[in-house]
C-alpha cells in the first residue's frame, strides 16, 4: 500500500511538471511577456522599496529621529547667569502631549484627513485606490501617518518624478511609525508639527489664533484650526469667508464620517456661528530681552559668515545648528531694568495725556502723512487690499468702531493691554502718544552689555529704540568739555565767560561761569562756546575716536546735541569716563558651543584703546559728578545708591527727547524717553532729568541692593590718578565750591533744536537765560574743512585755547566774574 501511495505521488508530481513544461512550450510568446514583465515588476518593486529603505535615494531617518525630528537643532541664547533666554529655530514649535489636546481637534482631524484611521497600518490601501479612480477628486490617498512621515522627510515639492519616490519612502516611513509607535502617539507626532502658516504645532496656532491651550478649544474652533490644515488659504485673518466654508466642511466630514462624531443638528448649530478669532502672534517678545535677541541675530549672522560646520563644511546656520550662545546679559539686570520703565514711565505718560488732552486733532495738522503711512502699515488694510477692496473703502472702515486690545500703561507687569471700542484711526492716533523708552547697561571695563531694553514692551512694540537715530541733546556735551580739558587745558575752575557769541551766523547771548558750573547746569551757550574755540572738525574726529560710527554733520549746533547718534554709541562713547581714558566696544557674547556642548568659539577680551589721558579722564568724571551733585541730575540724590555717581541728562526742543546717560565707578548705563515722532512734544519743562533720570535711578539702586553684585557694587569710589590725588582744584571741599560759581541758576534745555532746521544750526529758546539774533558772522561757518581750531575773540577771561596745550600748570586760572549789574541776557 505504501508503495502504491509513494508511486503515486512520484507519477503525479512528474506529470505535473510535464504539464507545466508542456503548457508553456505551448503558451504564446505574448503571453510568456505579459508574465515576464509581471513577475520583474514585482522584482522592481521590491528592489525600489529596498533601496529607498537602506538610503540610495536620501537619508532615510533613524527611530530616534523619528521619535524626536530635528528638537535639538535650534540654537539656544544663555544669560551670562546661566538661564535660557530664547531660541533661534527655523520652525515655532512648542509640544504637546497626547491628554493636553481636545478631543475635538483630534475628531476633527481624522473626520476630515484620515477617518480610517484606526484600521490601517500607516498605508490605506483602500484610500489609494480610490484616489486613483477619482484622480484625486473624491480626496488624497495620504493617511495622517503618511503625512507625518512627509513632514519629517521634509518632502513635497518636484516633478511627478521626483514625488514618486518621494512617496515610495513616505510609506516606508509611515510603515515604520506604525510599528514602532502606538496611533496617539502618532497622531501627537503629527500634531506637534503640523504647519499653520509660519506657526508649527497645535498649541502655538491655538495660542496665535484664540489665546488658549489645545485643550480647551472648541468644537467649532477645533474645525477652524484642521481646516487651516489643508492650505493657508484658508487662515481666517486674511481670508475670513474661505476659513468659514472650510470650517463647516469640516464640521460636515464629522457628520458623515463612519464614527459619527457629530450629529446633523449639532453640526448645523455650529455652522451658524460666525467666525470668531482672537488673534495675537506668538514670536519672540517670549524670553528674556527680546529686543537684545534680534540685535544679536545680526552679530551671529555676522560670526556665522566667517565659521564653518566642519561636519558639513558650511557656514553655520544659526536657525538649525542647534548652537548654544553664551551671552553677556544678567538676567537680574536686565529684570531690574524693565521694573524700573515700568515704575517711572506709566507717571510721565499721565502728565503727557494731560497736555496732549486739549490739542486734539491740532497735534496732527502738518503730519497727517505720518497717520497715513501707519494706516498702509496695518494688517486690516494689507487684508482689505488683498481682497480687492478700493482704498476709499478700506479708509471709511478705520472711522467706524469695532472692538480691539490697546496697549495701556495702567496695567502694570506682563498685562499692558486692555480691551476697548475704538476706531483703527484712532488707535493709530493712541498708539502714537504712548512714550517709548530704552536702557541699556554695560560694564565699561570689560565692554559687556547686561541689560538691554530696546522698548516699552516688545509684544507691542518691535522698534528698538536702543539702535535707534535720535537727538542726543545735551549728553553729547561731555565730549566737547573732554576736548577742552584735554586739547585746551581747560580745568573744572576755567572760567567760560557770558555774553554774545556768534557762530555760523547765530548769536547766542548766554551767561557764564566756570567750566564744572557749565557743564552741571549744562548751559548751551558755555558748550556753544567751547566749539568755536575747540573747532567742529576736530570735534567730529574725536567722537569716532570713541566709537560713534554714525556720520555727524559739519555744524557747529552738535555741541548742544543736534547729531543722531544711537544710544549703543554714545554708551561706548562715555566708557572712557570711568575706565580711565580708555574706550571699550560693547560686547555681546562670550563663548559658543555646538549641539553637544563642545566650544566652537570663545570670544577675546573686549577691544579697547586709550582716547584721552588717565588723569583728562578723572577730570570729567569729576565734573560729571556735579551734574548730580548740584547740577541737572540732582534728584537722583534721593534714590540711596551707595556709589559714586556722575553723567549727564539731555533734552531735545520741545522736549520730544529726553536722555540720561550716567555711571558708578563699574556700570554704566543709559536711558531715552519719547515719543515714537519725534514731532510730539512731551509736556512742560520737563527734560531729561524728568524723563529718563528717575529709570536710571530706580536701577542703580536695585542693583546696589542685590548681594549678588558684588563684583560691580564693592567699589564705591571712582579711582584717583595719582598725579591728581594732591591737585587742589578736585579736592572735595574747592570743587563743590567751583560748582557754585556761575552767573545765573539755569535748568538743562539740552538741545534746543528747531523743528525743521535743516542743518541743525537754527535755534529756538524756551527759557531767558538764552537770546538768539541773526547778527552778522563774526566767526567763519565751519564747514568740517578747518584744519585749525577756531579762536574766538581775545577776551582777558578767557583760557587761551590751542598755545599750551600740554602744559595744564601753566594755565592761569582767573576768578569767575562778578553778578551783572544790569541785563545782559542772564537773570
Amino acid at each position: 500500500m505504501q508503495i502504491l501511495e509513494i508511486n503515486f505521488r512520484h507519477h503525479f508530481c512528474y506529470c505535473s511538471k510535464n504539464l507545466f513544461v508542456l503548457l508553456y512550450l505551448f503558451m504564446k510568446r505574448s503571453v510568456k511577456i505579459i508574465w515576464f514583465l509581471f513577475f520583474s515588476g514585482i522584482l522592481f518593486v521590491v528592489v525600489l522599496f529596498a533601496a529607498a529603505n537602506y538610503g540610495v535615494f536620501g537619508k532615510m531617518p533613524s527611530l530616534q529621529e523619528l521619535e524626536n525630528p530635528e528638537a535639538d537643532l535650534a540654537s539656544e541664547v544663555i544669560s551670562a547667569d546661566g538661564l535660557l533666554m530664547g531660541k533661534y529655530y527655523a520652525e515655532n514649535r512648542s509640544e504637546v502631549r497626547y491628554q493636553e489636546i481636545s478631543p475635538k481637534v483630534i475628531n476633527a482631524l481624522i473626520a476630515t484627513e484620515d477617518v480610517r484611521f484606526e484600521q490601517h497600518s500607516g498605508v490605506d490601501a483602500k484610500a489609494v485606490l480610490r484616489a486613483i479612480k477619482s484622480l484625486g477628486k473624491d480626496g488624497g490617498g495620504s493617511t495622517i501617518t503618511q503625512q507625518l512621515a512627509k513632514m519629517i522627510l521634509d518632502q513635497g515639492r518636484g516633478n511627478i518624478f521626483k514625488r514618486s519616490v518621494e512617496k515610495i519612502k513616505e510609506w516606508i516611513v509611515a510603515v515604520k511609525l506604525e510599528r514602532n509607535f502606538t496611533k496617539e502617539e502618532i497622531i501627537t507626532l503629527y500634531l506637534n508639527r503640523a504647519p499653520w502658516g509660519n506657526v508649527f504645532g497645535i498649541r502655538n496656532a491655538s495660542r496665535t489664533y484664540f489665546q488658549k491651550e489645545p485643550k480647551d478649544l472648541k468644537q467649532e474652533e477645533a474645525a477652524v484650526l484642521v481646516g487651516m490644515l489643508k492650505g493657508f488659504i484658508y487662515e481666517p485673518i486674511r481670508h475670513p469667508a474661505a476659513a468659514m466654508n472650510r470650517r463647516n466642511t469640516v464640521l460636515e466630514q464629522m457628520v458623515v464620517a463612519d464614527q459619527k462624531f457629530l450629529t446633523k443638528a449639532e453640526a448645523a448649530k455650529l455652522k451658524a456661528k460666525p467666525l470668531i478669532t482672537n488673534f495675537k502672534p506668538i514670536d519672540e517678545a517670549i524670553g528674556i530681552a527680546p529686543h537684545y535677541r534680534r540685535a544679536l541675530i545680526e552679530v551671529m549672522r555676522e560670526w556665522c559668515k566667517k565659521n564653518k560646520n566642519p561636519k558639513t563644511g558650511e557656514p553655520y546656520n544659526l536657525f538649525s545648528d542647534g548652537l548654544k550662545i553664551y551671552t553677556t546679559i544678567d538676567s537680574r539686570m536686565q529684570k531690574y531694568a524693565e521694573e524700573a520703565m515700568d515704575a517711572h514711565i506709566p507717571g510721565e505718560q499721565r502728565k503727557l495725556n494731560g497736555a496732549l488732552k486739549y490739542r486734539g486733532d491740532n497735534l496732527w495738522k502738518k503730519h497727517e502723512n505720518i497717520l497715513e503711512k501707519a494706516m498702509k502699515q496695518t494688517v486690516r488694510w494689507k487684508i482689505m487690499k488683498e481682497d480687492g477692496v478700493d482704498d476709499a473703502t478700506i479708509i471709511k472702515t478705520f472711522s467706524v468702531k469695532v472692538p480691539m486690545k490697546i496697549f495701556s500703561w495702567s496695567k502694570g507687569g506682563d498685562k499692558h493691554e486692555m480691551d476697548t471700542l475704538m476706531t483703527p484711526m484712532d488707535s493709530i492716533k493712541y498708539h502714537k502718544k504712548l512714550l517709548q523708552s530704552s536702557f541699556l547697561a554695560m560694564d565699561p571695563r570689560s565692554g559687556e552689555i547686561k541689560a538691554w531694553v530696546g522698548g516699552t514692551d516688545f509684544r507691542w512694540f518691535k522698534y528698538d529704540h536702543v539702535t535707534a537715530m535720535r537727538q542726543v541733546g545735551s549728553t553729547f556735551k561731555p565730549l566737547v568739555y573732554t576736548l577742552a580739558v584735554q586739547d585746551a587745558g581747560y580745568t573744572p575752575e576755567t572760567y567760560i565767560p557770558g555774553g554774545p557769541l556768534t557762530l555760523g551766523g547765530k548769536t547766542i547771548t548766554t551767561g557764564g561761569g566756570t567750566c564744572a558750573y557749565c557743564l552741571a547746569k549744562s548751559i548751551n551757550g558755555c558748550a556753544w562756546h567751547l566749539i568755536g574755540t575747540i573747532g567742529v572738525k576736530r570735534t567730529i574726529e574725536f567722537a569716532q575716536q570713541c566709537g560713534i560710527k554714525v556720520k555727524i554733520p559739519p555744524y557747529y549746533s552738535i555741541a548742544l546735541g543736534a547729531a543722531e547718534i544711537p544710544m549703543i554709541q554714545m554708551l561706548q562713547a562715555y566708557t572712557m569716563f570711568p575706565n580711565r581714558g580708555y574706550n571699550t566696544e560693547p560686547v555681546f557674547v562670550t563663548r559658543i558651543e555646538d549641539k553637544n556642548g563642545n566650544l566652537i568659539h570663545e570670544f577675546p577680551m573686549a577691544q579697547s584703546k586709550q582716547v584721552i589721558g588717565e588723569a583728562d579722564a578723572y577730570t570729567m568724571v569729576k565734573m560729571m559728578q556735579g551734574v548730580i551733585k548740584e547740577g541737572t541730575a540732582k534728584r537722583l540724590n534721593s534714590y540711596g545708591i551707595p556709589a559714586e555717581k556722575a553723567g549727564k541728562t539731555g533734552t531735545t526742543n520741545g522736549n520730544t527727547d529726553g536722555w540720561f546717560i550716567g555711571y558708578t565707578p563699574t556700570l554704566l548705563a543709559g536711558t531715552w524717553v519719547g515719543c515714537e515722532d519725534p514731532f510730539i512734544p512731551i509736556y512742560g519743562n520737563a527734560g531729561g532729568a524728568e524723563m529718563a533720570a528717575p529709570t536710571w535711578g530706580l536701577f542703580m539702586k536695585k542693583v546696589y541692593a542685590d548681594s549678588k553684585f558684588k563684583n560691580y557694587t564693592t567699589q564705591k569710589e571712582f579711582a584717583v590718578p595719582v598725579v591728581l590725588k594732591n591737585d587742589p582744584i578736585l579736592a572735595d571741599a574747592n570743587f563743590y565750591q567751583t560748582l557754585k560759581r556761575g552767573d545765573i541758576p539755569t535748568d538743562d534745555n539740552g538741545n534746543a533744536i528747531k523743528e525743521n532746521a535743516e542743518d541743525g544750526s537754527e535755534y529756538l529758546t524756551e527759557d531767558p537765560e538764552y537770546t538768539i539774533e541773526n547778527n552778522e558772522t563774526t566767526v567763519p561757518k565751519d564747514t568740517g574743512k578747518n584744519t585749525e581750531p577756531i579762536k574766538p575773540k581775545e577776551d582777558k577771561t578767557t583760557t587761551p585755547a590751542a598755545t599750551i596745550l600740554n602744559d595744564k600748570k601753566a594755565l592761569p586760572k582767573p576768578k569767575p566774574k562778578a553778578e551783572p549789574k544790569s541785563d545782559d541776557g542772564g537773570f
